[in-house]
């Protein structure tokens, strides 16, 4: 692959690293991460400790690693190859394993955008704003975004967004929790033979590493025309971006385990939770978990619709990108438009059952993401695509390590559903 030598910077420059390129780096990782903190994370943390209290924080930091070893390796392939997850694929592997991908992507995205724009319908419900203004509302307000024609703008109007998931924090310090147990829970890992706590640990994995979350990482980078001397500063991004979304799932599993769990709650939807809130711990604790989620559905349903469009656009050689014109990427904006409109559309079908659209879209996603990593850790391996950049040892481990598990509790839900054990 031509470029990939020269990309490697000298040594000295490796270790001199600069506040201010810091913070021009910062933005693709963090909102990659917080993206998947959308609709259907928030109705799985809740669910988790709706139904098991504190008994699932310890999959926190476990996530936040694995997030760490599939983000940084998405970033860093964007950074020294330039191209996109779906280019790779398409090279690496042929257009049949290209096309098997895409596949995968297009069920896992379908799914996944229609709980965000369920989240969003959830979370307006919360002040009273009916459905049939919230959806129609926001799915123009997406589209018109997303056609803006600037990544730039599009990714400080993300990251801007994010910072509603402070509300999370606040809210989860607001219900007065046991720290000492949170940090004994987060600590030491406890099991449940209960089947839904191996579908929920299925449904974290989905939430927190979702297959398009890996298109969307390292689509940003060769959107920002990050390099291989930018590395350190994009592994600083990545980071960042995964401990702040570990954190707002930890706080959310803390704040649903502290005060439902102990009622006797049952959460069927992540609105749910925030109305359940407000008689237990006050009002101000459900506009708080209730503007979370409208921010976090917002925040990912305006990544999901060009992620797909992109991935789907790369595979198959057109042209694609938010600075290209209709003009000039024809399908590229079709799909995100098509994407967009289906999604509102099916939110709004009379009696739709939105929490059944959010846990399955998570599902699928554990059940989807090794397909996508297999083919990530085979082209991050690869040195004649990646030069000195390419996996090691101890980083192909992990990556496999993270297939093996989520193909492992996938079998066992499955198995403990189909016994009913």
């Amino acid at each position: 692959m031509s470029g990939i030598g020269k990309t490697d910077p000298p040594q000295h420059q490796r270790t001199r690293l600069k506040p201010r390129l810091i913070l021009a780096a910062m933005g693709p990782g963090m909102v990659a991460a917080l993206a998947g903190a959308d609709a259907g994370g928030v109705a799985t943390y809740s669910n988790a400790g709706a139904l098991f209290g504190f008994g699932q924080l310890w999959t926190v930091p476990v996530m936040c690693f694995l997030l760490i070893v599939a983000q940084e390796t998405a970033a860093r392939m964007g950074c020294v190859t330039g191209k996109g997850f779906a280019s790779l694929i398409r090279e690496q592997f042929g257009v049949r394993m290209s096309a098997l991908a895409m596949l995968a992507l297009l069920i896992s995205n379908t799914t996944v955008t229609l709980s965000e724009f369920a989240g969003i319908a959830s979370g307006m419900a919360l002040f009273d704003v009916p459905i049939y203004v919230s959806v129609p509302v926001a799915a123009v307000i997406i589209w018109l975004l997303t056609m803006s024609g600037s990544y730039r703008r599009i990714e400080k109007v993300l990251l801007a967004v994010s910072c509603v998931f402070v509300t999370y924090v606040v809210a989860g310090i607001m219900v007065g929790p046991n720290w000492g147990d949170a940090l004994f829970a987060t600590l030491v890992p406890q099991f449940d033979s209960n089947p839904q706590y191996f579908s929920l640990l299925v449904a974290n994995v989905g939430t927190t590493i979702a297959p398009w979350m890996v298109f969307l990482a390292q689509s940003n980078v060769v959107e920002k025309n990050a390099t291989a001397q930018s590395l350190p500063y994009q592994r600083i991004d990545t980071v960042t971006g995964a401990v702040v979304a570990s954190a707002i799932s930890w706080f959310i599993i803390l704040t649903t385990g502290a005060v439902l769990h102990p009622a006797g709650v049952v959460v069927n939807g992540a609105q749910d939770a925030a109305s359940a809130l407000a008689p237990l711990v006050g009002d101000y604790a459900e506009v708080l978990f209730g503007a979370g989620l409208v921010g976090a559905s917002f925040l990912a349903s305006c990544v999901l619709p060009g992620i797909t469009s992109s991935a789907v656009c790369e595979a198959f050689g057109w042209e694609h990108g938010a600075d290209h014109g209709w003009s000039e990427a024809p399908v590229y904006r079709g799909v995100i438009t098509a994407v967009i409109v289906i999604s509102a559309t099916v939110v709004l079908v009379p009696n739709v059952n939105l929490f059944g659209i959010m846990m399955v879209a998570q599902v699928i996603n554990g059940v989807l993401l090794p397909v996508l990593l297999v083919f990530m850790v085979r082209i991050a391996s690869d040195r004649h695509v990646m030069g000195n950049h390419a996996n090691g040892r101890v980083w192909n481990v992990l990556t496999w390590f993270t297939i093996i598990a989520v193909v492992v509790l996938t079998v066992v839900m499955l198995v403990m559903q189909v016994t009913g054990a």
